[in-house]
């Protein structure tokens, strides 16, 4: 398979730092490349690697990166909590794209983070190159996602959600029973493939070797946001969003019918397409994930 990685330079302020990306496919066959958004924050892109699905099957070229801070692009463990913004990383996209020489024409697909990001940056900035943007398995504010994975833990024993509650509140979230639990808890709310895929796992380790990001924006705990991301909500300025977009969820994930609403009620071209399990359709159901992305790219 065509394969190019590489870096650009990511100037903020003073300093110089790297993005290393990964393109799949020829940027110059004449397709419209699709860039990617990797969740977290702080997770690698590598469990969105499957997304070279969208190369093999459409000869769309495919566009891959570690946002700044994880994987392979530049991490910097000393920045304090308020240097790790969303407009960072909208600035960080706007260079790639510019870098790569594709700004004048583009499609985007964000997962999770990514796809609060990708909705946040089309609504602000309004990109003109930008033809068509998915959204798959995010929310449209982090309240309505921690509401929703709350609610999920009420259906679990209640000795279950205490003891959980009980280590997030006295902040003992790297114990092994803490860990464990949560584990159970995301074997059915973020990945129902079991065992996990290896990319999967991969990326939730790029996490642990750096946590700081995560730590900046969400904070260590899966049910109570502390990080800057708790207030952060897109919903009053999802009317701005001017281009054709793909919302999609799953019913028994964080990003459930109700917490997308907003997308679905405010975005003025907008298309709906549920899945049938959890928070990552392209491990749990691939192929319909894969034909419904094409299928919306690949409209004139």
């Amino acid at each position: 398979m065509n394969s190019t990685t590489g870096t650009v330079d990511f100037k903020v302020g003073d300093e110089t730092y790297q993005t290393w990306y990964n393109i799949v496919g020829d940027l110059k066959s004449g397709k419209r490349p699709l860039v990617t958004l990797h969740g977290g924050p702080g997770m690698s892109h590598i469990y969105m690697i499957s997304h070279t699905e969208i190369y093999s099957l459409y000869d769309i070229p495919v566009i891959f990166y570690d946002q700044l801070g994880i994987g392979k692009s530049t991490h910097l463990r000393d920045k304090p909590a308020e240097f790790w913004t969303p407009e960072l990383f909208m600035d960080e996209l706007d260079n790639l794209l510019v870098q790569l020489g594709v700004e004048s024409d583009f499609d985007l697909l964000g997962h999770s983070w990514g796809g609060m990001l990708a909705a946040d940056y089309v609504a602000q900035r309004q990109p003109p190159g930008l033809h068509r943007l998915v959204i798959s398995s995010s929310p449209p504010s982090e309240q309505l996602w921690e509401e929703s994975m709350r609610g999920y833990l009420e259906a679990f024993p209640v000795e279950f959600k205490e003891m959980v509650l009980k280590h997030e509140r006295e902040g003992t979230v790297s114990s092994a029973e803490y860990q464990a639990a949560i584990q159970v808890f995301m074997n059915k709310h973020t990945c129902q493939t079991i065992p996990w895929p290896e990319e999967l796992v991969a990326s939730f380790a790029s996490v642990e070797e750096d946590p700081t990001v995560s730590n900046a924006m969400s904070g260590p705990a899966q049910f109570h946001s502390t990080g800057s991301l708790r207030t952060w909500s897109v919903i009053d300025r999802l009317h701005r969003i001017p281009c054709p977009t793909l919302v999609t969820n799953g019913p028994e994930e964080g990003a459930q019918d109700y917490v997308i609403a907003p997308f679905i009620e405010k975005i003025p071209k907008v298309k709906w397409v549920r899945f049938a399990k959890s928070h990552i359709a392209f491990f749990e159901d691939r192929d319909y994930y894969f034909k419904a992305i094409g299928d919306f790219l690949r409209v004139d």
